[in-house]
This record gives structure tokens, C-alpha cells and sequence, in this order.
């Protein structure tokens, strides 16, 4: 809660802020690499960097944040925050860094609103950010302890045992512990942060959905290739599909994720797109390895058949299941390629089945495809509290909502 002193000059300063927040992002940013830049050696995904989405994440939650405390100071963005510490854990964030990013933080106000920051504006900000700074290090350092792990200690070695070619553009890697230290095995939906040495030299990290449940030996995740081997957002998944092969090593964080499939009798509806699946397929392994007699609803959404990623492991662990059903909607279905049950033609359309009643709800991919859907379930009376989603880099949308 903001002290009595800060509160009218945070409620005073909120607009010109907002306002402003890109550019002190994009500054705060540019600064900190300058005078740190080791940071983008293993900590910071420079693919992010690139294209504006790690700037405009931490601008949307700054602006969440300090707006939660003038508006609704008993309802603080929790949601946001939990998102927020288990990107950092899984990254190994260190409690010390985020001196680091206040200083350069604070800079950028200044840079950007010049004049206006007063000291009695700049002790408001400060109280701000460290608010918020305090509740991320007290839910990072409770990340830390529930798995006996440090920020030093998270990563491990594993070595490809297996390579899976999924479509054209989708490979799935299987790698085997290499030591004999205990593995903490995932909860259904989380996902590893895979770290890269690149060719210059520097480490880029990447997160990754667990694909399968674990058996306490191996993990498997699937990597799509995103664009060409060039562009700095692709860099990683275009080095992993061309170089990675059986017999190599590889550097992994222990599983984080706040998504996590909650283990209840009632249905359940996974809907996905694209790469999207991957953190469905990990929930439904698990659904099977644990013995589920929940209804499941599998609803996927791809360009066509053959772009598919994990259909054989998905329609495979469906049959397990003892009520389960999958409905695949395709957009470049041909008119030669005959419809079979349960698939569609187009873009997915929640509205075109029966959907199981009190049913609990996770999406997955595009940001624009879990819009459109959550937006159709809230239509048809789905609650809002009962819908989950993840998405894949940084959450523009959970800030946003805020």
C-alpha cells in the first residue's frame, strides 16, 4: 500500500506516466544494456528486445501496477505478479538485479520527463517500484525454496536422446539426465528455460512447454522454428532445428509456470493453436499418467493436417482416456481433402460444438486466437474465473487486462 505522502503525487503523475511509459521503457532499456551488458549474456532474450514486446510488457505492468494501487489498493495485481516471478526463476533472476534495474528504471524517468520529476516525484516512483521490486523477490525467493533450488543452481545438463521431426517447421527434443541428482519433475503445463550459446558467443534463453509428463529420467519439449536463421527472434529455434541432433547436451532450468492444469473431477477443455499445443499435450500426458476419469475436450485449431504438431502423441493419449473427444478446425483445408468426424474447416469457432457443462477452460497460442475465444466463452456464460491461458513471451495481454 502507498504511504499517505505518495499516494496523491502517484494519482497526480499516473497520466503524464502512462503516457510516456513506452518511451521510458524503450530508454530504460537501451541504458541498462549499455552500462550492463552482460545482462543479455543468459538473462535477457534479445528476440524480445528486437521486436518491442519486452518493452511493452514492462511498460503495461509498471502502468498496471501503480494503477492497482491508486484504484483498487486491496486488489493488487496478483495474477501479474506470479506471471512475472516464475519468468524470473526459470531465467535464475537474482534479488540483487533489481537494484539494478531501479537505478536505470529511474534514469529513464528522469531522461523522458525531465523537469517534472521533482524529488517529491522521484520518492514516489521510487516507493512504487519498490513495492513492487519486494513483492516479485518475496514470491521469486518462495519459487527458489519450494524446489531447494538457488538461482546458481537451477540449471542442469541433459543430453538428446531422441529427435522428432513433428511437421516441417515443429521438431520435439527428448533428452536424459546426465547425473545423478534428483530431478524435480513438472507440474502439467509448466515449461523449462532452455539456455543457448549462440554463435557470438552469448548465451540466449528461451522457454520451452514441457510436452510429456516426466518419469524422473527424461524431458520432452517441441520447438518451433520461427523464422529465418538471421532474424534475432528466431535465432535460437533456427540454431536447434539445423544443429541440434542425438548426443548433444543442452542447459535447462528446473520447470516453472503458474498455468498449471488444477487436478478437480469436472470437464475440462483444452483449446489450442498452432504451437500453442505444446503445453496441452503436457497436460493431457499427465491426465494419463495419473489415471483421469475427467471428460476431456481436446479443441485444436492448425493451417492443415499436416501442420499438426503432436497429433500422433495427442489423438494417441486421448484414447487412454476413458471420455475424451478432439475437434480439429483447419484453415487451408483444400476442397479435394474430404472432412472427417470431428474436423473442421476455418478458423476454430467454440460456438460450433457442444461444449461439457461446469467444464474448466486453458488456452493456448496466438494472442489474437485466445481473445477471440475467451471472448466467445465468456458470450455463452462461461465464467471468467473459470478459463486460463498462457502465452508465449512476454504477457502483453495479462497486463493489458489489468
Amino acid at each position: 500500500m502507498l504511504s499517505d505522502t505518495s499516494l496523491p503525487v502517484i494519482k497526480a503523475t499516473l497520466p503524464v506516466v502512462g503516457e510516456n511509459i513506452q518511451e521510458i521503457a524503450r530508454r530504460f532499456y537501451d541504458h541498462m544494456f549499455t552500462e550492463h551488458p552482460e545482462l543479455l549474456d543468459g538473462l535477457f532474450n534479445r528476440g524480445n528486445q528486437a521486436d518491442g514486446r519486452q518493452q511493452q510488457a514492462l511498460a503495461g505492468s509498471i502502468a498496471a501496477f501503480a494503477g492497482s494501487l491508486v484504484n483498487t489498493p486491496g486488489q493488487l495485481p496478483d495474477h501479474l505478479l506470479s506471471r512475472i516471478s516464475h519468468k524470473h526463476v526459470s531465467l535464475g533472476l537474482r534479488a540483487d538485479q533489481y537494484q539494478i534495474v531501479h537505478d536505470n528504471l529511474m534514469w529513464a524517468i528522469v531522461d523522458v520527463l525531465g523537469e517534472a520529476v521533482t524529488p517529491e516525484v522521484a520518492a514516489a516512483w521510487d516507493e512504487v517500484y519498490w513495492l513492487m521490486a519486494n513483492m516479485l523477490i518475496n514470491k521469486e525467493r518462495g519459487l527458489y525454496n519450494a524446489v531447494k533450488l538457488s538461482p546458481e543452481t537451477i540449471w542442469r545438463t541433459w543430453r538428446v536422446v531422441e529427435r522428432i521431426q513433428e511437421t516441417d517447421d515443429v521438431v520435439t527434443f527428448v533428452v536424459e539426465r546426465v547425473d545423478e541428482r534428483m530431478v524435480k519433475q513438472s507440474l502439467p503445463g509448466q515449461y523449462v528455460t532452455l539456455k543457448a550459446r549462440m554463435p557470438d558467443g552469448t548465451h540466449q534463453p528461451r522457454q520451452y512447454s514441457l510436452t510429456r509428463a516426466d518419469d524422473g529420467q527424461h524431458r520432452q519439449f517441441s520447438v518451433k522454428r520461427v523464422h529465418g536463421p538471421d532474424t534475432p527472434d528466431g535465432e535460437v529455434s533456427s540454431l536447434l532445428h539445423a544443429t541440434v541432433q542425438v548426443g548433444d547436451e543442452m542447459v535447462l532450468s528446473a520447470p516453472f509456470g503458474d498455468v498449471v492444469l488444477e487436478y478437480s473431477d469436472r470437464p475440462l477443455v483444452l483449446a489450442s493453436a498452432g504451437i500453442g499445443i505444446t503445453p496441452m499435450a503436457g497436460m493431457l500426458s499427465h491426465l494419463v499418467k495419473s489415471g483421469s476419469q475427467r471428460q476431456v475436450m481436446f479443441l485444436h485449431a492448425a493451417n492443415s493436417p499436416d501442420s499438426f504438431a503432436l497429433r500422433g502423441q495427442v489423438t494417441g493419449d486421448l484414447q487412454k482416456l476413458a471420455d475424451a473427444s478432439l475437434v480439429t478446425w483447419y484453415a487451408e483445408q483444400s476442397d479435394s481433402t474430404q472432412v472427417a468426424d470431428g474436423e473442421l474447416v476455418g478458423f476454430m469457432d467454440v460456438t460450433a460444438v457442444e461444449l461439457p457443462l461446469d467444464a474448466e477452460y486453458y488456452l493456448c497460442g496466438p494472442l489474437v486466437f485466445m481473445q477471440s475465444v475467451r471472448s466467445a466463452l465468456i458470450e455463452r456464460g462461461v465464467p471468467a474465473r473459470d478459463i486460463q491461458y498462457e502465452v508465449f513471451g512476454p504477457d502483453l495481454w495479462l497486463a493489458d487486462f489489468q
